[in-house]
């Protein structure tokens, strides 16, 4: 019940619905096709990442290459992986998040068999 004693608009809750959706799958796509970078040893590694997380570069100074020492580009790899992921998880936050507060993510309650 609404307050008030009128019923809700069941279709203007599903085109709401609809639209939020329609939004969310946008954000998602724009995610998909978004580049972000994160860097390690001060620039000698780059890795560039989707929104989503998808791996597409890895940039390696010669300067970071040492036969003797692969250990140390090793981490350096995986730390600009890492910045780059956390540089994507930031960004989803920022274009997922306000959609998913909007289907009632935000506060926990969330709306039944969504996975917001």
């Amino acid at each position: 019940m609404i307050p008030g004693g009128g019923q809700p608009n069941m279709q203007q809750l599903l085109q709401q619905a609809q639209k939020m959706q329609q939004d969310l799958a946008n954000a998602q796509e724009e995610l998909g096709r978004t580049e972000v970078e994160g860097q390690a040893g001060g620039g000698l590694v780059k890795a560039t990442v989707t929104g989503s997380g998808e791996l597409r570069a890895l940039t390696i100074d010669p300067k970071a290459v040492d036969p003797e020492d692969t250990e140390t580009l090793a981490d350096l790899v995986v730390a600009a992986v890492a910045a780059a992921n956390e540089n994507a998880q930031t960004l989803q936050q920022q274009k997922l998040g306000p959609l998913a507060q909007g289907l009632g993510g935000g506060s926990g309650s969330g709306i039944p068999g969504l996975p917001f």
